[in-house]
């Protein structure tokens, strides 16, 4: 079990829920107040997309990074920022010709999808292990080995922390092989992403078999979607790792009562320190995590 969690706050997402509940931020200043109430709540990190005013879709806009990640340092509030990467990677098909991207696709390489890790220098940015098969339908996450590389010694270069999403076993298995070539640094950061078709199934004995392949010495959490959020803070911390909730993955408290971030952040404080672990301050998450520190 660990006895020392870092939690983190995944606070929006680019999904399309901005319309399914009133406390997903969207403008810079909401996604910036809500990490700054998660942090009070007891997030160590707070990872972040942020989203077109207009639309509340999802953005690669680097001026929206830029104001969030500005409010944030101007609040005074002490948090690791962990960016997303990971926006870039959509790609929908035409059933009549697959050759035809149709709308909502959003592709572009790997070093394109990087910025605003470039011109802000976030602790973390997340970087999606592999392609796959996004839910229902003819919608696909395309992440190359070759892009993959080309990315992570990007990363490597600029001095960021990459946080490595694993939705599925093979992605985990290319991961290493990024540690193995020397283009992840240790001590290896990763995040276990369970339950999202159609990934790795938010199964305990799969997240095990999981725990089971990470490298010696590396740090990972996990977590799972919907309902399962708040469960899987317990089940990731009895099997050492560390945690992440929030409205990017889970909209809801409980049945019926929808949650803030930093509601969801007490929550989990809760369970963890339930079951006799302590939370992580964000400087004890920079010393675990072997973060860079920035002027």
């Amino acid at each position: 079990m660990n006895n020392e969690v870092i939690v983190t706050a995944a606070l929006t997402g680019a999904g399309d829920t901005a319309g399914r509940s009133e406390h997903v931020p969207v403008t810079p200043e909401q996604i910036a107040t809500s990490a700054v109430d998660a942090a009070n709540a007891g997030a160590a990190v707070v990872h972040i997309h942020v989203r077109n005013v207009e639309t509340t879709q999802g953005s690669r806009d680097v001026a929206l990074y830029r104001e969030v990640m500005s409010r944030i340092r101007d609040s005074g509030v002490d948090v690791v920022v962990n960016l997303t990467a990971g926006m870039g990677g959509d790609l929908f098909i035409s059933q009549e010709d697959p050759h035809k991207p149709v709308d909502g696709t959003d592709l572009v390489n790997g070093l394109e999808r990087l910025p605003h890790v470039e011109e802000l220098l976030p602790d973390i940015c997340t970087m999606d292990c592999g392609s796959l098969n996004f839910g229902d339908g003819s919608q696909l996450y395309i992440s190359t080995p070759d892009m993959l590389r080309a990315g992570a010694r990007r990363i490597q270069e600029l001095g960021v922390k990459p946080e490595m999403e694993i939705f599925d076993t093979g992605q985990l298995w290319f991961a290493t092989k990024l540690i193995d070539e020397g283009l992840i640094d240790a001590p290896a950061l990763f995040q276990l992403c369970m339950g999202i078709p159609y990934g790795a199934p938010a199964d305990p004995g799969v997240l095990q078999a999981m725990v089971n392949m990470l490298p010696p010495d590396s740090n990972w959490a996990s977590f799972s979607i919907g309902r399962n959020q708040l469960p899987w803070v317990a089940q990731s911390a009895l099997l050492g790792g560390h945690v992440r909730v929030g409205l990017e993955d889970n909209l809801y408290l409980s049945k019926g009562v929808k949650a803030t971030n930093a509601q969801l952040v007490e929550r989990a404080v809760s369970i963890v320190e339930g079951m006799g672990s302590r939370i992580a301050t964000p400087e004890q998450a920079r010393e675990k995590l072997g973060l860079k520190r920035r002027a």
